[in-house]
């Protein structure tokens, strides 16, 4: 055992793999400095780390371990992750460290070589024989590293089988990028707190958000490239409906405009993936090896994606399906190589690390807070200072207002109250958003006889740092083009700049247009429509919200509450353009006295 210790634990890349971001190199990260010492200040039996996907948690984690063997503090580590994929990146993530652990044990087998200091498997398998792995735990001093701790309450199996194996072990480090929920089961070894809403709330023993590691060049700036169209289907009742994706629609109809949209056989897609691999040839200016990931909603979709690409691109892209034995040295062989494309299902939405991943697409009707900040954490890893990703989306307000919200940090919540009366601004969303989550599927409209008729795309809108760009106005096509063709490598001030000077850009001749229109049909100068100038004063008001986010901190709800309580007047969504204006007015004269 002794031979087998790290010598020295402080010497571990600051991110696996080692392509640390920008200015990061051969020593750790600041919030990995600053929560290994809170760690080892406060010398906890549970450890709860959040951080955001990218940011170096498995690092981190190791670092952890290394020191406890160091100080013979622990004689074993288990490692519990989601996936069988991500067992043998720990064992390789460990290796690194000058820790070895076995990706190959199984519960049943009870003993592994004697060269291992620890063993990796998945909550799947813990959950078969927790009685096992608890004798185990018992034998040794333990520590166990929970990956993705939230999938714990994914089934009431697996957290009591966590519970059970785990119970008696010395140290327990629990690590997630996303520990809120949709459902109301307790994660395990996870401390729930009471507020003063009588509401219980999971409590982080350390946090470091998206927002935090953007201004620290950890993760890359995000930008999403969101798509509408013309959707039509029959419905299982015989009935051919027509409906834009995008527009205000029932649950149901939005379902079935998204299912309309993903098809395989319809226009949109492969609309989508074409306007995609173009944005990928921009990004490959400036980031030679930039490879694109497919994330779909099943395998069969996932094989016709990858036909698509191939008749785009000329080149097959890489398909990782779950149930392939060859799954993991697939990934792992496009991480290595300069290839374009990989379409993939869910096993590589989360813990899966492909550093040059830069462009996505959303082709999943998944459509949960939890699944889509995983996917788009595939995309964030920094690993020198300016690059971007893009993220294509479908036209949905759900997942809108997930991309709007990436800064957003959640907790899990046991037992929300379903009212409003305690003033909570936040509650009316959350509990929409919970029944929307109850009923993945919809209703049973999308089963049977659903069929698909035919789609086409358009560009909608870019969704970047809570603020939207882009007119949706008959030049969309021309909009869409200056959006795709944006560098590949900016700093987040610099897109915010860009992405406003091609709004901009676009106003003008969206502006000049109408007034040509005019002069031939009709001397009296034209203006744009009520509508279009409400729509345009929001975008305005959202941009400059979410950048006094940036430069105060204050969450964007408290924002938009202050505007009101000095101005007076409805929320945005239902304010006046002179109420609009005026917040717009009031909200630069902030930022002149701040400056000041």
């Amino acid at each position: 055992m002794d031979s087998h210790v790290p010598a020295n634990p402080a010497v571990l890349p600051p991110a696996y793999p080692d392509r640390a971001a920008w200015g990061t190199a051969s020593k750790l990260r600041a919030w990995q400095a600053e929560a290994l010492q809170l760690y080892l200040d406060s010398n906890p039996r549970d450890f709860l780390a959040v951080a955001t996907p990218g940011a170096g948690k498995t690092t981190f984690a190791l670092t952890v371990a290394a020191e406890l063997l160091h100080r013979r503090l622990i004689e074993r580590i288990t490692v519990v992750t989601p996936t069988e994929h991500l067992k043998v990146q720990w064992a390789d993530a460990a290796d690194r460290a000058g820790i070895a652990i076995d990706p190959a044990f199984a519960g049943r087998r009870g003993k592994t070589n004697k060269d291992y200091q620890g063993v990796a498997v998945t909550y799947a398998g813990v959950a078969v024989n927790p009685l096992a792995f608890r004798v185990r735990t018992e034998r040794f001093k333990t520590l166990v590293i929970l990956d993705e701790v939230h999938h714990g309450g994914d089934a009431l199996s697996w957290g009591d089988g966590v519970r059970e194996a785990f119970e008696p072990a010395a140290r327990r480090l629990c690590l997630t990028g996303t520990p809120f929920r949709s459902d109301d089961n307790p994660i395990p070894f996870v401390t729930y707190e009471e507020g003063h809403d009588g509401v219980a709330r999971s409590k982080a023993d350390y946090t470091y958000g998206y927002g935090h590691a953007l201004r620290d060049h950890v993760v890359r700036p995000v930008i999403f490239m969101s798509y509408s169209g013309e959707m039509r289907w029959r419905t299982k009742a015989g009935d051919e409906v027509a409906a834009r994706l995008g527009e205000p629609l029932t649950k149901d109809l939005t379902a079935q405009a998204l299912r309309t949209a993903l098809d395989p056989a319809g226009e949109w897609m492969g609309a989508v993936l074409a306007a995609a691999d173009k944005r990928l040839t921009e990004v490959r200016r400036h980031m030679p090896d930039a490879g694109a990931l497919v994330i779909s909603g099943d395998q069969n979709t996932a094989r016709a994606y990858a036909k698509t690409l191939r008749e785009i691109t000329g080149e097959s892209p890489t398909v990782v399906l779950s149930d392939e034995k060859s799954a993991s040295k697939k990934i792992a062989k496009f991480s290595e190589d300069e290839s374009r494309w990989m379409v993939a299902v869910r096993m590589v939405s989360e813990g899966v690390d492909v550093p040059r991943l830069a462009v996505g697409v959303y082709a999943t009707p998944t459509s949960t807070p939890l699944f889509f900040a995983q996917a788009v954490g595939r995309f964030v890893r920094a690993r020198k200072r300016g690059e971007t990703a893009s993220v294509f989306v479908p036209s949905v307000t759900r997942l809108l207002g997930f991309a709007a919200e990436m800064e957003v940090e959640r907790d899990h919540v046991l037992g929300r109250k379903n009212s409003n009366e305690d003033g909570d601004i936040f509650a009316l969303e959350d509990d929409l958003l919970k029944q929307a989550n109850q009923a993945e599927g919809a209703s049973d409209e999308l089963e049977g006889n659903f069929e698909a008729l035919g789609s086409d795309a358009s560009f909608d809108r870019v969704v970047f740092d809570g603020g939207d760009y882009g007119t949706g106005g008959e030049n969309a096509s021309d909009e869409e083009l200056d959006f795709l063709g944006l560098p590949g490598l900016l700093e987040p001030d610099q897109v915010r700049e860009l992405l406003h000077k091609r709004q901009q850009k676009s106003l003008a001749a969206q502006k000049k247009s109408s007034r040509t229109t005019a002069e031939r049909e009709d001397p009296t100068p034209a203006e744009l429509a009520t509508h279009e100038q409400i729509a345009l004063l929001r975008r305005e008001l959202n941009g400059l919200v979410a950048a006094w986010h940036h430069r105060t901190g204050q969450p964007h709800g408290v924002i938009h509450n202050d505007l009101r309580r000095k101005l007076g007047g409805p929320a945005a969504a239902h304010a006046s353009s002179i109420q609009l204006k005026e917040r717009i007015e009031l909200i630069r004269d902030w930022a002149t006295q701040r400056r000041a």
